[in-house]
């Protein structure tokens, strides 16, 4: 059985970091639909929960696969998630680039950037729209989403310290 579960792993997370375009946001609906809806490895509450450590924790916030890879299979579960997700989009990343640079200034170049642009930015919306709905639960996490958007919309603050200060207010709202 945990063979199956680490090569079951494995096949959604190589998967899920091929469709990355964009950045780990754009993926985000695709690998909570594939965890919580078809697997049932967690509960939105536990995606919701990784993805917001992922946010707060130093590095890049796609790390939080770690997370879940160690929290469905240990360290060789964290081991097998982490190859999968990063190395496949390594490598394609790095032989595109080499091809890339080689087309600098030909006109099909700039169509293929102008073309991707408004699917990156799709996908990265779908994801922030995927963790809103899971995130935005009752009004006392509505009005913090509305204010931390505010917040950021108008003043350049570092986006940790508006999550941990909306976690610390809604855990003293739950508290009372």
């Amino acid at each position: 059985m945990h063979a199956t579960k680490l090569l079951n792993l494995l096949w959604v997370f190589a998967l899920l970091s091929l469709v990355a375009v964009g950045g780990g946001t754009a993926v985000l609906p695709e690998m909570r639909r594939i965890l919580v809806g078809h697997f049932h490895w967690l509960s939105d509450k536990q995606f919701r929960d990784i993805y917001s450590l992922g946010q707060v924790a130093p590095g890049p916030n796609m790390v939080m696969v770690l997370v879940i890879g160690y929290r469905l299979a240990g360290a060789l579960g964290a081991l097998v998630v982490g190859l999968a997700f990063f190395l496949p989009d390594c490598f394609i990343t790095f032989f595109v680039n080499r091809i890339w640079e080689r087309f600098h200034g030909n006109p099909w170049r700039t169509a293929i950037q102008r073309g991707m642009a408004p699917v990156a930015i799709g996908l990265m919306l779908s994801g922030t729209y995927t963790v809103a709905k899971i995130s935005i639960v009752d009004a006392t996490t509505g009005v913090i989403a509305v204010t931390v958007f505010t917040i950021l919309y108008f003043r350049h603050v570092n986006p940790a310290l508006l999550i941990l200060l909306g976690g610390a207010i809604t855990c003293f709202m739950r508290a009372h």
